[in-house]
């Protein structure tokens, strides 16, 4: 009997010491959204993550559809807004643009994807 619940203890403890699965940096929401038609070029695409990220290793390009990059290259990370990655445009004529993004969060996990807007209805 004894036995019995040393080994019911010792499991009961396993488990409630175990640490929770981390999480990972996913896409919570984007400006402008995804796939979403603008009237008018933004200034900025400002992509949204569910968890902080790792300035060092996490990155944001922006593309037209010949592949060329249309953003200024200023990417970052607001110091007060750690789940945010912003990038500035380039003046956009009326057309499709994809979003590409590459992040580490806090955890130390990557995730990556991308997305396309329009703007003008493309």
């Amino acid at each position: 009997m004894r036995t019995t619940l040393s080994l019911i203890l010792t499991g009961a403890l396993t488990v409630g010491a175990a640490a929770p699965a981390p999480a990972h940096a996913f896409l919570d929401h984007a400006s402008p959204a995804v796939g979403s038609a603008v009237p008018t070029a933004p200034a900025a695409v400002t992509i949204w993550f569910t968890q902080g990220l790792e300035p060092a290793f996490s990155s944001v390009t922006v593309t037209d559809a010949t592949g060329q990059r249309v953003d200024l290259g200023n990417v970052q990370i607001p110091p007060d807004h750690a789940e945010q990655l912003q990038v500035g445009l380039k003046p956009l004529p009326p057309g499709t643009y994809r979003v590409n993004w590459h992040v580490v969060s806090v955890d130390t996990h990557p995730t990556q994807g991308s997305f396309t807007f329009q703007i003008g209805g493309g």
